[in-house]
């Protein structure tokens, strides 16, 4: 062992964002990326996006009128092939958790992947890397799908320029 802890972080593989009420293309796409990462981890830790049946009357709900991910349903569980049994969870409300910023800072390496890296990767990528400036951290860009292709690339330019590495 060489002494760097690593973790990886998976971002939202929910239901509704696969091939649920946000699916895409690009996230059933990266299912098998993300299966890799995960089989090859020393420690893995998972967001969910968590809302409740009062979504629609939240602040996201105006901006993004689609339910989704909402507590108990089929569509808020995360994808059984991407979940490694035991791995902690992180509950989260909005696009980043500040919980899950303050657990990474005992780690060396930090690589993010999941859906979407325009909203929620990007967001937890830059709260990690304001909470543990001294890590490494890392997007691994084809574990990532983005709302479209171009907000995808744009994100990673912004995380590029905030001194995360695209791998």
């Amino acid at each position: 062992m060489s002494g760097i802890r690593r973790l990886l972080v998976v971002v939202d593989m929910q239901r509704d964002f696969v091939d649920g009420a946000l699916g895409s293309e690009a996230a059933r796409k990266i299912v098998p990326a993300v299966q890799a990462l995960v089989a090859e981890a020393d420690e893995v830790v998972y967001t969910q996006d968590t809302h409740e049946e009062n979504y629609l009357d939240t602040h996201e709900g105006k901006f993004l009128p689609v339910p989704h991910c909402i507590r108990g349903t089929e569509g808020h569980e995360i994808l059984p092939e991407v979940f490694r049994a035991g791995a902690r969870v992180f509950e989260k409300s909005t696009f980043g958790s500040a919980s899950l910023a303050g657990y990474a800072v005992w780690y060396d390496e930090i690589t993010l992947c999941g859906v979407c890296t325009d909203i929620c990767v990007v967001s937890n990528a830059l709260l990690i890397r304001a909470f543990a400036p001294e890590a490494s951290v890392r997007v691994a860009a084809s574990a990532c799908a983005g709302t479209s292709p171009e907000a995808h690339q744009a994100a990673l330019l912004t995380m590029k320029s905030c001194q995360i590495e695209i791998i």
